[in-house]
Order: structure tokens, then C-alpha cells, then sequence
């Protein structure tokens, strides 16, 4: 397969920059395979999982929500957090689900409190389930 450069962007980092021949992000339609030459395409991101071919093999990673661009020389994905499965630590993940569960039975549904550990429970569950898939 044909490399592509691919670029993975967080507030705090440049967490990726190399070449990869196939990337798969879970967009909030679903699934997207993403290729060398690809139609140019934007999506948004929700919490979930990407996967790069690296060296042969997919290397899954951990993303909060965020955007794909693709261009014809480059992709790039721009989220608030991304860490690989392999990196995660997942007694944190499992610290932080507790706290968000116990937040969202204190507060009262719908308001902002409420919303922010619902956010924060979908981050952690997900940090989780891909530490799983390591």
C-alpha cells in the first residue's frame, strides 16, 4: 500500500506525525478507512477509537472528540486528547469512571454538572475499552 502522511494534533501536543498506509477513525456517522490519495473530506469526531497502520501492524488509540481532514498529501486529526491503548493507565480510567458515576447520581439530570460527568464517564469508558483492545 502507498503511505500517506498523517498528522494527530492535541491542545497540549503533536501526539503523531508519520507516514501510515491506512487509518480507520469512528466518526459520528461510523467508520471511516482512510487511504493514500483519498477524496479530500472533513468529519467530526466523537469520544472512540482510531486505529494506525504502523510497521505492518494497527496501533490503537484512545481519542476525545475532535476533527479529520483529509487532503490529497495529508491527514490530519485535531482532538482534545489521545493516548495509545498500550499507554493508558487504566487504574486512572477506572479512578475517573467512579468519580463520574458518583457525580451523575448527585446531580440533578440535565444540568451542567450532570452533563460534565456524563462526558467525563464516556472518556473514561472508553479509555478503558481500548486499554482492553491493547
Amino acid at each position: 500500500m502507498t503511505p500517506f502522511n498523517l498528522q494527530i494534533l492535541t491542545p497540549d501536543k503533536l501526539f503523531f506525525d508519520g507516514e501510515t498506509d491506512n487509518l480507520i477513525v469512528r466518526t459520528t456517522v461510523g467508520d471511516k478507512g482512510i487511504l493514500a490519495r483519498h477524496e479530500e473530506y472533513v468529519a467530526a469526531l466523537p469520544i472512540g477509537k482510531l486505529k494506525v497502520k504502523l510497521n505492518g501492524q494497527f496501533r490503537i488509540a484512545a481519542v476525545s472528540e475532535g476533527t479529520v481532514k483529509v487532503s490529497r498529501d495529508k491527514t490530519v486529526i485535531l482532538v482534545q486528547s489521545c493516548e495509545w491503548a498500550d499507554e493508558i493507565d487504566v487504574d486512572r480510567a477506572k479512578t475517573a469512571k467512579a468519580k463520574a458515576e458518583e457525580r451523575m447520581k448527585l446531580a440533578e439530570k440535565n444540568n451542567k454538572d450532570y452533563l460534565l460527568a456524563e462526558y467525563k464517564l464516556k472518556r473514561a469508558i472508553n479509555r478503558i475499552e481500548t486499554w482492553n483492545m491493547k
